[in-house]
């Protein structure tokens, strides 16, 4: 079965084809800067290298339609008709508690992605887009929502409220939602296949690190706890996003500065986290050049973004009494060794024994990197949301038909 994997975000999409049937990817790419005069589609030629082509685009239905007309094109295609596309499968951001599993879209799905707009205001409405692109694009082809909330669903109430007033999640819906769900469960399930175990008898923290970043407590398969919240603005320090703050520090600055809630979003959101405290950029690559070059800010910034992951790991290690696994995996737990032995380091006390060595030298690969000895494993799983999502796509699909 031929899945279309689409991740639509506000002028942006990605996606990916993947026959189910070998879990190959067929092409790759994206369009981004929608709605501007210098929007582009990049995609992976079948020689492997990249190209981009020009667009202009102005909305999602021309991106999409874009992607189709690039899948199908005589000379960089790899289908000659959207009839070889049996399904799409969307990456939905949010489903608050209206959803716990990947589901079939219908009118209804879509109304009630549509009532969680409040809770993630810069992406479902994206989400829809793609939806509704590809219903006026290919009315008959299937399409399933896969949420990064979903997976979270299986969290107890202590682990998931907030010691707000309980009418506001009663009434309002505040409450910890998490994300990178899908993530999370992909390398989860995949560490244990790896190293030959069973996943209800284990307990695994899962540390997705990149530009952004969460990390997630995994008990017996399931979701007991995870870093990121109501928003994804909650927990670790990430590339421009504060992570956890005390609220009374955000209200001092409101009174203090006269910042409107929309400054302190965009503060919060995109002036904070690696790119607020170091001065310098939100990509941990330049981040470590400037150490290099003695920049003590950027050195900084590394530091509490290093200590906060730790910390983290050292609660759900106590959260769930013990820790089998450790999996790192997102842009910068995949790729940047210096990262991962920091944070290892000061775990010894739990038994963490990396070896260095195998760990510099592993980047983007399965690999287990912590030494024989240590009594928890530490590993590199690369995370695959779009096979996770062609998965559940083709699943559900099949039950329909």
């Amino acid at each position: 079965m031929k899945i279309l994997v689409l991740n639509c975000g506000s002028s942006s999409v990605k996606y990916k084809l993947i026959d189910t049937d070998s879990d190959k990817t067929l092409a790759e790419g994206g369009v981004e800067k929608i709605g501007l005069p210098d929007g582009f589609l990049k995609f992976k030629a079948k020689d492997g290298s990249k190209q981009i082509t020009d667009l202009g685009l102005t909305d999602h239905k021309g991106a999409v339609q874009a992607i189709l007309d690039n899948l199908t094109d005589p000379v960089n295609g790899c289908i000659k008709s959207y009839d070889e596309i049996d399904a799409v499968g969307h990456r939905v951001v949010h489903g608050a508690e209206k959803f716990n599993t990947s589901v079939l879209i219908t009118d209804e799905v879509i109304q009630q992605v549509k009532d969680c707009y409040n809770l993630a205001p810069l992406h479902n409405p994206a989400n829809i887009t793609g939806i509704e692109a590809i219903t006026a694009l290919m009315p008959d082809v299937p399409q399933v929502g896969v949420f990064d909330t979903a997976f979270h669903q299986t969290m107890p109430a202590k682990s998931y409220m907030y010691a707000l007033p309980y009418k506001f999640y009663t009434e309002d819906g505040v409450r910890r939602y998490g994300f990178h769900g899908t993530s999370h469960r992909y390398v989860s399930m995949r560490v244990c296949q790896f190293l030959g175990v069973d996943i209800e008898k284990q307990k695994i923290i899962t540390c997705h690190i990149g530009n952004g970043g969460s990390i997630t407590a995994v008990l017996n398969g399931k979701s007991y706890d995870t870093s990121m919240g109501l928003t994804p603005t909650e927990g670790l320090m990430m590339g421009t996003r504060v992570g956890d703050i005390d609220p009374g520090a955000l209200t001092y600055l409101m009174k203090r500065h006269n910042y409107t809630a929309d400054d302190i979003q965009r503060i919060i959101n995109k002036e904070s986290g690696m790119v607020g405290v170091s001065g310098v950029s939100s990509d941990m690559r330049e981040i470590e050049a400037a150490i290099k070059d003695g920049n003590e800010r950027a050195r900084l910034g590394q530091e509490m973004y290093e200590q906060r992951i730790i910390k983290y790991i050292g609660a759900y290690a106590a959260e769930m009494g013990g820790v089998d696994i450790i999996v790192f995996t997102g842009g910068v737990g995949e790729n940047q060794a210096s990262v991962r032995e920091a944070v290892c380091q000061p775990l010894a006390f739990m038994g963490v024994e990396l070896d260095k060595e195998l760990n510099s030298r592993t980047r983007g690969t399965e690999t287990v990197i912590s030494s024989p000895e240590s009594k928890v494993k530490v590993v590199v799983i690369p995370t695959d949301e779009e096979l996770m999502i062609a998965r559940d796509t083709r699943e559900i699909v099949s039950k329909k038909s």
